[in-house]
């Protein structure tokens, strides 16, 4: 019990100027995962084989903005005529999104209460990212963005840390980053940032009290 506390003094201790988190599985579900692939290989009759290949082999492409959506749906559905419509499609991708209302709750009135700044660290296409954010209002209370496709870099290459770092203009100690993926939060750790892994969102509530936030 007494490693516990002391524990959690230390965190305390520590004055995080700025929160880094993801977006997907985090403030929101994915943008474009394997179960909304899979949806949508049942929805349009895609064959599912062919699908998951092409999207494999392209998709890091346009996560990192290096092609558009238009682009990377030519490799991965468009190659060939369709009975279905583009923007069908990429309706159906874009309302596959949904919130965690609890957690941008969270963020939200802990930001206002504490005065933090708050900074996403995201892996997405710049088509759903934009959607994404002024969807569901997360320009209302995020700082800025470092998206893998503004930035053209990916998670888990620890420059995408370093870009947020000079941009954030805080020392690693001073910054705390929540993902769900736990690869993402250790090369975190590994540049000296704090790292919580988002399992849920009480799981999440209580580690953030530990540094004081409640």
């Amino acid at each position: 019990m007494a490693k516990s506390k002391s524990s959690k003094t230390k965190k305390q201790e520590i004055k995080i100027k700025t929160l880094f988190t993801d977006i997907g599985g985090v403030l929101l579900n994915n943008g474009w995962d394997r179960k909304k692939r899979a949806a949508a290989v049942e929805k349009f009759k895609l064959d599912a084989e062919e699908l998951q290949e092409r999207h494999h082999l392209t998709f890091d492409t346009y996560e990192e903005g290096k092609i558009s959506l238009d682009e990377y749906l030519d490799r991965v559905v468009f190659y060939e005529k369709r009975s279905f419509s583009r923007k069908a499609f990429k309706e159906f991708m874009f309302k596959s999104s949904s919130a965690y209302p609890e957690m941008i709750d969270l963020f939200k009135s802990l930001k206002k209460k504490y005065g933090f700044h708050i900074a996403v660290v995201s892996n997405e296409g710049r088509e759903l990212n934009d959607y994404r954010i002024k969807t569901f209002g997360l320009d209302e209370f995020v700082d800025f963005f470092i998206s893998s496709s503004f930035v053209h870099l990916r998670k888990p290459d620890a420059d995408i840390f370093k870009l947020a770092l000079d941009i954030a203009q805080h020392s690693p100690e001073e910054v705390l980053f929540i993902d769900d993926r736990p690869m993402f939060v250790q090369v975190a750790e590994r540049l000296g940032i704090k790292g919580i892994v988002h399992k849920n969102y009480e799981d999440t509530k209580k580690q953030l009290a530990e540094y004081g936030w409640k």
